[in-house]
Order: structure tokens, then C-alpha cells, then sequence
């Protein structure tokens, strides 16, 4: 059964000073969060078996790591160096909040003297960068106006890395399920979500429309 297109708002719908790049982190972190929530929900809808709780974030936790590094490498074909870390450490910043309230809701905070899963979570980042950073672009960009495509090595790490995340009887066909067709719907919605967001032309208001009684 098929998925129903995932909806984004992308675009700044008010015109006015150009958006800081802490502004533009704190759109997209909403975005990538909502794109990585969606890939654990289409996962699901192809039966693999994601349980709430421990699994879940543990799944959650590495598509955020997956998407915050292609988030950055397409900051890095827009801005200088210092807008990209700026925007960068916003980003994650921000998804660093919004997991930790969702976990520490459904969850409850770690114990006592633990790391908070904000922490747990930059610390990912913080590890997993410096591998993400070692793939490329794929020189087959389906959209070369997308700023950044992963390449094969970049998407088949996050399927392995996800593997551990799931039921034994689920793990061997995990990387096959994200790189054919999770990895590409995600990475598509945050390149066009940038694309949209770094568009200084206003997006024109949907026409008003009535209903009778």
C-alpha cells in the first residue's frame, strides 16, 4: 500500500530582511524532524518492526543524524564558513531539543548523573560526522540545483547504521528498504525544503476561497 506524499510548508510567506542562518536552522529543523518522523512511519507501513519506546528514538536518533549531515553539506553550497557552522550548530541544537522533549516525555529524563538525551544525541552527531564526512556526492544527481546528493556509501552507512536499531528478522532487508526508497524521499523533501527557503521571492497567497451553508 502506498504512502500519501508527505506535506511541507517551505516556504517564508512574509516578505522582508534577508533570514539569518540561525533563522533558516530553526525552519529546517522543524522540517527534519517532520521528515524523519514520516521515514519511521513509512518504515512501518513496509512491516518492519519499530517499537515505541527505546527503539523507536534509537531509530529516530540516526535518520536525524543522517538528514542534519545532508542538511549541512547543502548549507555548505550556500553559504561562507562561518554561515555554515552558524547554521549548522542551530541546527542541531535545535533537533537536540525537540528529541529530548519528545523522549523525555514518552520516556522520562535519563537517571541521575546520566548524560540528558540532548547530550546523547550531539554526541552522536559529534561521532557519526566525522564518518558521514568521508562520503561524497553522487555524481549521478538526479537535481543539480539540489546543492548536495549522497552518494551510494553515504546512504548505505545510514542503512547499516540503522540494522541494530531493529528486530533480527527485519535487519537484512533494511538496506535495501532505505536506499531504494526511504533515503531518496527524505533527502528529496530537505533539498527542496532549502531550495524554498533560501528563495528571497515570497510565496504568493493561496486564493480565499467560500463555502455556502
Amino acid at each position: 500500500m502506498s504512502t500519501p506524499a508527505m506535506r511541507i510548508k517551505s516556504h517564508w510567506f512574509k516578505p522582508g530582511a534577508e533570514k539569518s542562518a540561525a533563522e533558516q536552522a530553526s525552519a529546517m529543523a522543524f522540517i527534519v524532524f517532520r521528515v524523519a518522523q514520516n521515514m519511521l512511519k513509512r518504515m512501518r507501513g513496509a512491516d518492519f518492526d519499530i517499537d515505541a519506546g527505546p527503539p523507536y528514538f534509537a531509530f529516530l536518533r540516526e535518520v536525524l543524524v543522517f538528514l542534519g549531515a545532508v542538511t549541512d553539506r547543502i548549507a555548505h553550497a550556500r553559504l561562507d564558513d562561518a554561515g555554515r557552522q552558524e547554521f549548522t550548530v542551530a541546527l542541531v541544537r535545535h533537533l537536540a531539543r525537540t528529541l529530548e522533549e519528545n523522549e523525555d516525555r514518552l520516556l522520562g529524563p535519563p537517571p541521575a548523573g546520566e548524560p540528558s538525551h540532548a547530550d546523547t544525541f550531539i554526541d552522536l552527531v559529534n561521532a557519526l560526522g566525522q564518518h558521514y564526512a568521508e562520503f561524497g556526492a553522487d555524481p549521478e544527481a538526479r537535481d543539480p540545483e539540489a546543492g548536495f546528493e549522497p552518494d551510494f556509501a553515504f546512504v548505505r552507512y545510514l542503512g547499516s547504521r540503522l540494522e541494530p536499531t531493529l528486530p533480527e528478522k527485519d535487519r537484512r532487508w533494511v538496506v535495501e528498504q532505505v536506499m531504494a526508497a526511504e533515503a531518496p524521499e527524505a533527502v528529496a523533501i530537505v533539498q527542496r525544503s532549502m531550495r524554498d527557503l533560501w528563495n528571497p521571492t515570497p510565496r504568493r497567497p493561496r486564493r480565499a476561497t467560500m463555502s455556502g451553508e
